[in-house]
């Protein structure tokens, strides 16, 4: 597996390469953003890890341009930044997962096993409920329109539209989606939820999710309904 790290910690992007290397990843460094889209024009990668605060082109410009460019290389954000804003900014931007700082080794290896783990899911067929069409190219969420998910959003909500028949807790969907990653709290799964029931709404969907932060969700509507309008 091949692996592009752009960090602009020197210290940190050593350490960081040296145990994806150990890890046996090969590992191209790069120190900012403009150096991380030089290797991108030249190399194919199956994951890519990207600092957000970074000099020259940030993480999150160097992600909106890998996206615009249709390069869905699986992305991990690494950043500072805890507050939700700065989450959804970078999920907006067309992140798969983020990690903040400081984390430890263990945690970030496990994200990058479950990142390009999660890559695998092209292979999966197309799905649907209600009025609303997943697709695993891209991935892509359809209703009357069409937004592109996350790798993280994708599979939540495959696993939502399987089990439309019941309600599935926090902890069950950490368990079963987030695979017991560590660092992965009840606010993760929030989270990742509302912004899934958000892509709904732009997709003109009738279909939402049900329930509230640390309980347990459904997928549900009626798209009949909503058709008929």
């Amino acid at each position: 597996m091949k692996l592009l790290l752009a960090e602009d910690t020197r210290d940190l992007n050593r350490a960081v390469s040296a145990m994806l290397e150990y890890s046996k990843y090969d590992v191209d460094c790069a120190f900012d953003g403009e150096q991380a889209l030089e290797f991108l024009k030249k190399e194919c990668y199956d994951g890519i890890i990207l600092d957000i605060m970074m000099p020259k082109k940030d993480g999150l410009e160097v992600l909106k341009e890998l996206r615009e460019r249709h390069i869905m290389t699986p992305v991990l954000l690494l950043t500072a930044k805890a507050e939700v804003d700065d989450r959804v900014a970078g999920l907006d931007a067309g992140a798969d997962d983020y990690l903040p700082k400081p984390f430890a080794m263990k945690e970030l290896l496990a994200r990058v096993r479950s990142m390009i783990r999660r890559a695998d899911v092209y292979d999966d067929p197309v799905q649907a409920f209600e009025d609303i069409i997943l697709e695993p190219e891209g991935p892509v969420l359809k209703a009357r329109n069409s937004v592109r998910l996350s790798m993280r959003e994708y599979e939540l909500l495959k696993f939502l539209m399987a089990n439309t028949d019941m309600e599935l807790s926090t902890g069950f969907l950490i368990r079963q989606v987030w695979r017991n990653e560590p660092g992965v709290q009840e606010d993760s799964v929030w989270l990742y939820i509302s912004y899934l029931k958000g892509k709904l709404r732009s997709v003109g969907s009738a279909v939402t999710i049900t329930g509230s932060r640390g309980g347990s969700f459904r997928l549900t509507g009626d798209a009949s309904e909503e058709m008929k309008r």
